[in-house]
């Protein structure tokens, strides 16, 4: 197999258009910077920024021949993308996901992303010889009897159960994962939606790219994005895609902001006033344009990073990028009723 390729736009002003049979990246000033043959490499992402042109044509080919196309704005942020009719050609795989939700295989999937969820979490702390998670309720009982342990056929309840658990628990891994931050940059708490601070909005921005990477895995898996299992259902809230992603938080904490947070400095980040409400206006701090560019790439180097996980059916090493593309597609396998259980590989 040729090896996948990503076409990346980063730099203002690129352009990109389909000649003879190739994808090709020409800068501002139309020079060619990069030629991407169609039937020679494995184009497996296309990634768009504000700022950068598309033609018509090429937005027709890379519908037909399904590349997954990704726009973001100027600050890295994924706001749509493109995917051919035919991924909405499955439904079979979304009634049996409409099944689970109402039946026990849902129930046992929430426990499952909880249980490994807080796994991984205390493997990240153990590695940093920082104190684990502690049995969660009066009996001492470790979090997984507590979890195993609650009896209810009705998914919302035992959605509330698991999340007051998981809160408690993360909350504290959180509180212990920023002592491990440069004394400057150290806060206390994880906050997401309007932080105020760089570091929670740095953290964020690496969880908004992991989200369209778990979007596009459950896509391709043609499994419905928005009907989760942990996560509540919500207009405009992607619950499955944020219970996949609980699934390797861990990891992106571990194996990339830590490592990356060390080298930061606070004039690497940049203050802007956004209102927070209607009446009211704050000052947030962000990552500036050049150190978000860079994030951007280390991320996606990041998902080039192979781990030790048998791939399905081939090797035995794979790469990030591709465990997670599987585990939607072993997900959509178990709501099918064609595996027995589903028990998320953990990097």
């Amino acid at each position: 197999m040729p090896k996948t390729e990503k076409i990346v736009l980063d730099e203002y002003g690129e352009y990109l258009c389909m000649e003879k049979g190739k994808f090709v990246i020409r800068d501002k000033q139309r020079n060619v910077k990069a030629e991407y043959p169609l039937f020679e490499s494995d184009i497996g992402e296309v990634i768009l920024k504000s700022g950068n042109c598309i033609t018509v044509g090429t937005l027709a080919s890379l519908g037909f021949w399904e590349i997954e196309t990704l726009i973001l704005t100027r600050r890295g942020k994924p706001v749509a993308y493109l995917r051919s009719t035919e991924y909405d050609s499955h439904a079979l795989t979304r009634l049996a996901q409409y099944q689970a939700y109402l039946g026990e295989k849902g129930i046992q999937i929430a426990k499952q992303i909880i249980l490994t969820k807080l796994l991984t979490q205390n493997m990240v702390l153990q590695k940093y010889g920082l104190r684990p998670h502690l049995p969660y309720d009066k009996r001492h009982r470790p979090f997984q009897e507590t979890i195993n342990s609650i009896n209810s056929n009705n998914l919302k309840a035992v959605r509330r159960q698991l999340i007051a658990i998981e809160g408690r628990l993360t909350r504290r891994y959180y509180e212990n994962i920023f002592m491990l931050l440069p004394e400057k940059l150290r806060i206390q708490n994880r906050k997401g939606k309007n932080a105020y601070d760089g570091v929670n909005n740095t953290l964020s921005l690496l969880y908004t790219f992991l989200q369209w990477k778990c979007h596009s895995s459950l896509v391709k898996a043609k499994l419905e994005p928005y009907l989760g299992f942990v996560h509540s259902l919500q207009v405009g809230k992607p619950s499955l895609v944020l219970d996949l992603m609980e699934l390797y938080r861990h990891s992106i904490v571990d194996s990339f902001f830590i490592e990356y947070s060390q080298n930061l400095k606070i004039k690497d980040f940049t203050t802007k006033f956004e209102s927070i409400s209607k009446k009211r206006k704050g000052k947030r701090e962000y990552l500036n344009n050049s150190k978000t560019n860079e994030l951007m790439k280390d991320f996606y180097s990041y998902l080039e990073r192979e781990v030790e996980i048998p791939r399905i059916r081939t090797t035995k090493r794979q790469t990030i990028e591709t465990l997670i593309n599987e585990e939607a597609y072993l997900l959509a396998s178990y709501i099918r009723g064609e595996k027995a259980e589903w028990k998320p590989r953990i990097i």
